[in-house]
């Protein structure tokens, strides 16, 4: 991993948008779909997933949720739901409640806050399986009140039929009993318009490849989607009290996602940033995902130098990581200053798998330096709101004058004029037309 000062590095990361093939590619894969439902999803599904279905079965059993119980080891089970529960008990805390405010006029104002009624989760299965994943979108969803929470996940999860059973048996301990073995444009796509077999949903959540997320993006305004979720990112800022270990072992921790996954380090302290040198290199020679991790460190890794803490976190709030470790004396006196981050971990014990995993806190955060603005998925993401305005007579014969200048003011006479008819009705003449 280089060695730099944060003046040398760029600290820009550019946003996948894809080529102009792939975005190409994923237009005619979603009209298609559109037009065509089962047929095209079928035909799809046996060109890049090499699995030759019929219509009715798309749809996971109840037989093979069961069977995959038969599979994994019962602590993987146990696992999975001690992470369920951690994860439930951290998003109950974010519900919120329907309001409605009184005034002394009679007026009722307020907003409505409701869930959304069917939401599509998609589950990646290419390289690898993720079954936490499913539990991090699944069950913020579930706490909003979503009655209806479909699944989409490849046929063939890692290159081998079938859908691993991992996923199936996190998907079952979550709740989830309506899935459906299709991947890639075309599942999102299938979402989005609906099929005979899959109906639309409101919206779609949950990590994918750049099809997947080409996909999204291209159907957003038909559906709503939670981001277009870039690669992996860690970035940590240490000082000498770190333990260079821990601090090597994380940032591969987040470089064995993907080659182009990135994981920086920031440190004021030169002899701890070349002892993190060799760290990374003797952990590294082990890793079972070495080539993956390696092209990650050597592409879009980096240890940068700066003269302080303060500095450094400065260089965070510019990079606004997906992942941030904060690994030096007293984190907590310097947590103020840190704006720009998708998940926050303080402290050497704090080890980014244990938010990835089990924590509580939902591992969908924002990449590509979007948490500058935007934030992890949360029960927020899966509900609407609406303003409840009931306006009394008393109110309206006080404030309809000026709301009838600020139409008037904008050139909206109609406007204007459906609260002077109103005023007149009621006994009180409203302004001349001005």
């Amino acid at each position: 991993m280089k060695l730099v000062s944060a003046e040398e590095f760029d600290l820009r990361r550019e946003v996948e948008y894809g080529s102009p093939e792939q975005n190409e590619a994923v237009k005619t894969i979603v009209q298609t779909i559109k037009m065509e439902g089962d047929a095209a999803l079928l035909r799809y599904t046996e060109q890049f997933d090499g699995m030759k279905l019929e219509a009715s079965g798309l749809r996971v059993t109840k037989e093979e949720l069961k069977a995959a119980y038969d599979v994994v080891e019962p602590s993987f089970v146990t696992a999975i739901q001690a992470a369920a529960a951690n994860i439930r008990a951290f998003h109950a805390r974010q519900k919120r409640n329907s309001w409605m405010d009184l005034q002394p006029d009679g007026s009722l104002l307020g907003q409505i806050i409701r869930p959304l009624k069917r939401v599509g989760v998609y589950v990646p299965g290419g390289k690898a399986a993720y079954p936490s994943s499913v539990l991090m979108n699944v069950i913020p969803a579930q706490v909003a009140g979503v009655p209806e929470i479909v699944m989409v996940t490849p046929p063939a999860t890692g290159g081998k039929a079938g859908i691993d059973p991992y996923i199936l048996v996190a998907a079952a301990e979550a709740g989830v009993h309506e899935i459906y073995r299709v991947g890639g444009a075309q599942a999102v796509a299938a979402l989005a318009y609906g099929t005979d077999t899959i109906r639309p949903v409101d919206k779609i959540c949950g990590p994918g490849n750049i099809y997947v997320a080409l996909a999204k993006r291209e159907v957003y305004g038909v559906v709503d989607i939670d981001s277009i979720a870039g690669p992996s990112e860690i970035a940590v800022l240490a000082d000498d009290s770190a333990n260079p270990a821990y601090v090597a072992a994380d940032l591969l921790s987040q470089a064995e996602h993907d080659e182009m996954a990135s994981a920086i380090l920031v440190t004021p302290s030169e002899a701890f940033a070349k002892a993190c040198q060799a760290e990374l290199e003797r952990q590294l020679a082990a890793l079972p995902r070495k080539a993956i991790a390696g092209a990650s460190i050597e592409r879009y890794g980096a240890i940068l130098l700066v003269d302080s803490i303060e500095e450094g976190i400065d260089v965070i709030n510019q990079l606004a990581p997906e992942h941030f470790e904060l690994i030096v004396e007293n984190p907590m006196g310097y947590l103020g200053r840190v704006e720009n981050a998708g998940a926050i971990f303080l402290g050497p014990y704090s080890s980014e798998p244990v938010g990835d995993y089990f924590a509580g806190p939902n591992h969908i955060i924002p990449t590509n330096g979007t948490a500058r603005f935007s934030s992890p998925v949360d029960v927020d993401d899966f509900i609407k709101k609406s303003s409840l305005i009931y306006y009394s007579k008393e109110a309206l014969l006080e404030n309809g004058a000026t709301i009838m200048e600020l139409a008037r003011r904008e050139g909206l006479e109609g406007h204007a004029r459906a609260i002077e008819v109103r005023l007149q009705q009621e006994g009180k003449a409203g302004n001349e037309h001005g």
